[in-house]
């Protein structure tokens, strides 16, 4: 029983002396190169227990999204992988170049670590490659050409605008004073042609009419009667 159990931790130790253990160090996020310059990738690791190989793999970037992974074709002339370079601190570092990128290889890459003490195979974190075709431009100006005609334009503007308020304000006040002569006329013309003279003596006439009216109207009535009884008398 006792060389059973010694049996048993000896294979467990020597099986786990050849677990390998991988550690992945953060990759650059994404990079973005221009159409037709060269793109450097990179990936970090830190192992124990062993070396692991590594391949690189990308994913093309489609319409329709990310592509089934895929191993970088090494027979691209365009194409240059390192071995690695292990660092102080005992990380391990693989560099992929990319000459004159193409918009096609735009897409996630990563590396991809496998030994057959590694179950399963681990593949780093990745970076994304975004190959990018660059505006054209109509017309080639510097930033100092652009400040000066910035600035031009705006003072363009606001003469523009100074301009239409002063003349609308000169509107406005043009024709104010026409509304105020045309009032003059209009006070004018009604007072033209009348006599005061006239208009007075008038005035007066229709005034002593009706303060004479009734006594008048009372004294004929009267002459009337008596005109009346005279008559009578006269008859046989």
């Amino acid at each position: 029983m006792v060389a059973v159990t010694f049996l048993f931790l000896c294979f467990w130790a020597v099986g786990d002396l050849s677990r390998i253990q991988v550690t992945l160090e953060p990759d650059r996020t994404s990079v973005r190169v221009q159409l037709s310059h060269t793109a450097s990738l990179r990936c970090c690791y830190s192992v124990t227990g062993g070396a692991v190989d590594n391949t690189w793999a990308t994913r093309p970037h489609t319409v329709k999204g990310t592509a089934q992974v895929r191993g970088v074709d090494r027979r691209d002339n365009r194409v240059t992988e390192d071995g690695g370079n292990l660092t102080a601190a005992g990380v391990m570092c693989h560099t992929l170049i990319l000459r004159e990128a193409r918009l096609n290889d735009s897409g996630l890459y990563q590396c991809y670590l496998n030994h057959s003490a590694l179950r399963p195979p681990v593949y780093t974190h990745g970076t994304f490659l975004h190959v990018y075709r660059p505006m054209v431009k109509i017309l080639d100006i510097s930033e100092s050409t652009k400040n000066s005609i910035l600035t031009a334009e705006g003072m363009l503007l606001m003469m523009a605008v100074l301009l239409h308020g002063t003349m609308m304000l000169c509107k406005t006040k043009k024709l104010n004073q026409l509304k105020k002569k045309r009032v003059k006329e209009e006070e004018e013309n009604i007072y033209e042609g009348l006599n005061l003279e006239e208009c007075c003596s008038t005035y007066d006439q229709i005034q002593r009419s009706l303060v004479q009216g009734p006594y008048q109207d009372v004294g004929n009535m009267i002459m009337e009667e008596e005109e009346e009884e005279e008559i009578q008398l006269e008859k046989p």
